[in-house]
C-alpha cells in the first residue's frame, strides 16, 4: 500500500468534504482515505497496483474540485 496527501481547492463545508471522501473510498484500490476542510487535504491510502495517483485526482477534479499532490 502506498499513501499520497493531496491538496483539494474548492472545499467549502462538510458537504464537500463528504463528496471528496465518496469519490475516492469509491474507486478500486483506495483502502482509505482521510479528508479535511481546513486545511484542505485528502490523505489516501492505496493499492498502486490498482489504481494510480492520477486516476485519485482525477476523481477529485470530476467531483468539481482542484487537486495538487
Amino acid at each position: 500500500m502506498n499513501t499520497i496527501q493531496l491538496s483539494v481547492t474548492g472545499m467549502t463545508c462538510g458537504g464537500c468534504v463528504n463528496s471528496v471522501h465518496k469519490v475516492l473510498t469509491a474507486l478500486p484500490g483506495v483502502q482509505s482515505a482521510e479528508v479535511t476542510l481546513s486545511p484542505g487535504q485528502a490523505r489516501v491510502v492505496y493499492d498502486p497496483d490498482r489504481v494510480a495517483p492520477a486516476a485519485l485526482l482525477q476523481a477529485i477534479i470530476d467531483a468539481g474540485f482542484g487537486v495538487t499532490d
